[in-house]
């Protein structure tokens, strides 16, 4: 199989999703708060070009188990 940027950047998409579905999952544990104590971290570019107007807004919630699943995925996609 090629690896091209599409793989890439899918692969750690689902690595990311499914860190943090693990983490969700893991979240009534006490003993696991480390693991899914998440920490949000937003962007939000705006502009107004007379012509153009746009605004964005990207919220993304990380912790622990999502970064592993984000790793995940880099990591298989050097497997390929």
């Amino acid at each position: 199989m090629k690896k091209n940027t599409l793989t890439f950047i899918l692969l750690l998409l689902l690595g990311l999703v499914a860190g943090t579905l693990i983490g969700q999952l893991l979240s009534p544990y006490a003993g696991l708060s480390f693991l899914t104590k998440s920490v949000e971290l937003t962007w939000q570019p705006k502009a107004d070009l007379l012509v153009v107007r746009y605004d964005l807004n990207l919220h993304i919630r990380l912790n622990l188990i999502s970064i592993v699943g984000l790793a995940a995925g880099f990591w298989l996609y050097r497997k390929l």
